[in-house]
């Protein structure tokens, strides 16, 4: 017997090249819609840690500088960065204080008006951080039963090559077959990480949106009584008067 001098490496007939070669257009239709939903999910994924990340920021600059001025113009622009929520909040907060003079508005009280302006504001950035994850949560919920759709369409191939050639030999099956599993495994590739990342960025907003909430506040507070209510000792207060004198300069 003649000595073995190799061995012959085949190729794999069940990669993802042979599967975009070999299949029709609903496989590849759904190969196309689960390669979308992917890329989507990891874009926003990406893109709300940033913001994330930029809203940590302004909180732990606005908890040093903002609170430590002697004014609240003086606080505002020591609140740096593009788009700082923070900084909004205090804008919105000081411009319903001065425009609490008008006829409309006398029949607001100064509390009252102040606070709708504010919760305005809180709510716009949380719409911000919320907006993309129902993206998310849809991907999560339907991509693994994209990912059934191409194990269906699969099997049912498989079922016609086997009435075709009246037997089921494994190479008239196993193609089909094989098909199937990857499209399983893709949808669940998909979903996995969309509904990881979802429950973690919801997790997330919630601890941001509770300290803009807090910041608000504590701006509440400061305009209607001159003063910033704190868990714990309670910061001295301005007559109410200073409060509104110092929110109009």
């Amino acid at each position: 017997m003649a000595p073995t001098t190799g061995t012959e490496v085949q190729e794999n007939p069940f990669g993802l090249e042979q599967l975009w070669a070999q299949s029709d257009f609903v496989i590849r239709g759904t190969l196309i819609v689960l390669v979308i939903m992917s890329f989507g999910s990891w874009y926003i994924i990406f893109t709300k840690l940033w913001d994330q990340r930029r809203l940590r920021k302004s909180y732990k600059e606005m908890e040093k500088n903002f609170w430590t001025a002697g004014n609240l113009r003086d606080g505002i622009q020591k609140l740096t960065g593009k788009d700082n929520a923070y900084r909004m909040i205090a804008e919105d907060g000081i411009r319903a204080a001065q425009h609490h003079e008008g006829r409309l508005t006398d029949q607001v009280p100064l509390h009252e008006w102040v606070g709708a302006a504010l919760y305005r504001s809180v709510e716009s950035v949380s719409n911000r951080l919320q907006s993309g994850l129902s993206f998310l949560a849809t991907t999560g919920s339907v991509s693994p039963f994209i990912g059934l759709l191409g194990t269906v369409w699969g099997i049912y191939n498989a079922l016609i090559a086997i009435s075709m050639e009246g037997q089921a030999s494994l190479d008239k099956t196993a193609g089909p077959i094989g098909e199937a599993l990857i499209m399983t495994a893709i949808g669940l590739a998909v979903a996995v990480p969309a509904v990881m990342g979802y429950n973690w960025l919801l997790r997330r907003n919630k601890d941001i949106v509770e300290k803009l909430r807090y910041f608000s506040s504590d701006m509440h507070a400061y305009l209607v009584s001159g003063a910033r209510v704190e868990s714990g000792t309670p910061a001295t207060p301005r007559p109410a008067a200073a409060a509104g004198a110092a929110a109009r300069k």
